[in-house]
């Protein structure tokens, strides 16, 4: 009954009852609670046996079905279509954008380029937030989005859906009413339309004013999609996701095409899933991996050494995808944002079903379970990947518990041990069927490899993240072009000022940032997962970037 219970308790409920797997019996449905590796990897792979709990998606709907709510065969089409942009190709375009978003996210903070430092940053969520949204509003929609003070580019698009005030016959812009819509999401799937327009609330104004302005831009973009597609005139810029949707429909393959087509509530309400899908995630892993940095010098300083050999001092403009994404994954950036997403997962909770139709059966330490039709099943992220089970674990330096596994450790990702006990081929009656986007690993095959079914920020399987590609492409783009030439460290204004600190003898300095350091565990554990895990209502770590060089605690070697 405790939100969360999953995050905040770690360990604690699985090893009081002895068991991976916990079956919770309720007055009026029996769910199934599980961070069994062995477990997780059979009933994400067999999707027809242990589909999606639909009746938790239904919200999902409000502008039509899509890939995450439907499944039989209406998912294969909705999958087949949405699937077609999650291509290589795609993903050096999101790469491309991701740095320039990112020179956008740091001129958003570093206002006085002159400065070694920005002020304190209690908005960093803020800011990664604007990032994800204007990464999606080009490789989705084709719309290059500039942050506040950033000029427009000379594009006739623009005019309409690029500007930051509200054009004629609207009453806010496109990114605001995205932005408003996903921002306000939770009321909008909640509280029924006919109320929410009604409500003499601020909130429920702005939810019902995002929704039926992006309503509006989509469906004259959709409009224009239309159009281009049967004029042949299609521009391709970017994923340009809503562009391949029209033209499954519209366009010329749409004519060998055989059985059901999506209706245009049905492409926008995909478009819509992407958006919300693929922003307050990724902004929240970015925005969590900085913390971590910022909290931990020594992996700061190795990401660092690992960017400078692999790029050099070379502009990021410049940068090429095909020759430094897997170096990078391969590298400390990819084991921070992998630690990150093991630790903050971005969703706590995949809920799964035993199909209704018949019982199921699985394989659990070499014995066999038969499952009732119908089961609720909840796959917990944060157990599964802080399971010592199935991860190479130490006793922690820090607090001496038996595991560090509740703690941010990069260099874990090194480590060779397996834990062994589930395959890490196909699971037993596994769907091997090709349902499109990215088939490979979500990690580097140079980095510790996870037992199948114990890292699964993106599910796994058939109904696995069909964007974990441009996810991990956006975060790896985006950590070496801030860090190339800034470093990130904790705020410590709550404590001293800027002129107290530098009055500091080396050894004050240090007790003043592990008193930072001690502030931002305590909030991290605060975090709580209303859709996604973040901080709720406000809160914050403060923190500061700093130009390299001109750190005032990272070169400490014993504040690591």
């Amino acid at each position: 009954m405790i939100r969360d219970w999953s995050y905040h308790s770690n360990q604690a409920v699985f090893d009081r009852v002895g068991s991976e797997n916990v079956i919770i019996l309720g007055p009026d449905q029996i769910v199934l609670y599980t961070e069994s590796a062995e477990f997780i990897s059979q009933i994400t792979m067999r999707k027809d046996a242990f589909p999606k709990d639909l009746a938790r998606y239904g919200l999902l709907t409000m502008f039509g079905h899509n890939v995450v709510t439907t499944e039989g065969a209406i998912w294969r089409m909705h999958r087949k279509v949405t699937a077609s942009s999650f291509n290589e190709r795609n993903a050096a375009y999101t790469f491309a954008e991701t740095v320039e978003q990112t020179k956008g996210l740091l001129s958003y903070y570093f206002k006085d380029a002159a400065k070694d430092s920005t002020d304190t940053i209690k908005t960093l969520e803020h800011g990664t937030m604007i990032w994800a949204l204007n990464i999606i509003g080009y490789v989705g929609f084709g719309l290059r989005l500039i942050f506040p003070g950033q000029k427009l580019p000379d594009d006739p698009k623009l005019a309409k859906y690029g500007r930051l005030d509200a054009p004629p016959g609207y009453s806010m812009s496109f990114a605001a009413s995205l932005g408003g819509l996903l921002e306000r999401v939770v009321a909008l799937l909640i509280i029924p339309a006919a109320l929410l327009k009604r409500l003499p609330f601020e909130f429920a104004r702005q939810a019902w004013g995002a929704k039926e302005n992006y309503r509006k831009y989509m469906e004259e973009f959709l409009a224009d999609k239309i159009d281009e597609v049967r004029r042949g005139e299609r521009e391709r810029v970017g994923m340009d996701i809503m562009g391949e949707l029209v033209s499954s429909v519209y366009g010329e393959k749409q004519a060998a095409q055989t059985g059901r087509k999506l209706d245009d509530d049905e492409i926008i309400s995909n478009a819509f899933i992407m958006t919300l899908a693929g922003h307050e995630t990724t902004a929240n892993v970015l925005h969590f991996t900085l913390i971590f940095l910022a909290a931990n010098p020594s992996a700061q300083r190795r990401l660092q050494k690992d960017i400078d050999a692999i790029l050099g001092d070379a502009d990021p403009s410049t940068w090429d995808y095909e020759q430094t994404i897997n170096a990078l994954i391969a590298s400390h950036v990819g084991a921070c944002m992998n630690e990150t997403m093991r630790v903050m997962p971005p969703v706590t909770v995949i809920p799964k079903m035993v199909s209704s139709t018949s019982d199921q059966s699985i394989m659990i330490d070499g014995e066999r379970h038969v499952l009732p039709a119908g089961l609720s099943i909840n796959i917990l992220t944060p157990s599964a990947h802080r399971n010592p089970r199935w991860w190479p674990t130490r006793p922690s330096e820090k607090t001496g518990k038996p595991t560090d596994l509740e703690e941010w450790l990069p260099d874990r990702w090194y480590r060779d041990t397996n834990k062994g006990g589930a395959s890490d081929g196909n699971a037993d009656n596994e769907d091997d069927a090709d349902y499109g986007g990215f088939q490979g690993s979500d990690t580097s095959a140079s980095l510790f490899r996870p037992v199948r079914g114990s890292y699964v920020p993106f599910s796994d399987g058939p109904r696995s993240c069909l964007g974990r590609r441009i996810a991990v492409v956006e975060l790896a783009a985006a950590l070496p072009a801030i860090f190339q030439g800034h470093s990130i460290e904790l705020a410590v204004d709550e404590w001293a000022s800027d002129e107290e600190v530098a009055r500091m003898s080396v050894e004050e300095r240090r007790q003043l940032y592990r008193k930072a350091q001690e502030a931002c565990s305590t909030q991290l554990e605060r975090a709580s997962a209303i859709i996604t895990l973040k901080f709720q209502g406000g809160e914050c770590v403060p923190m500061r970037l700093v130009k390299r060089g001109k750190e005032r605690f990272l070169g400490d070697p014993e504040l690591d």
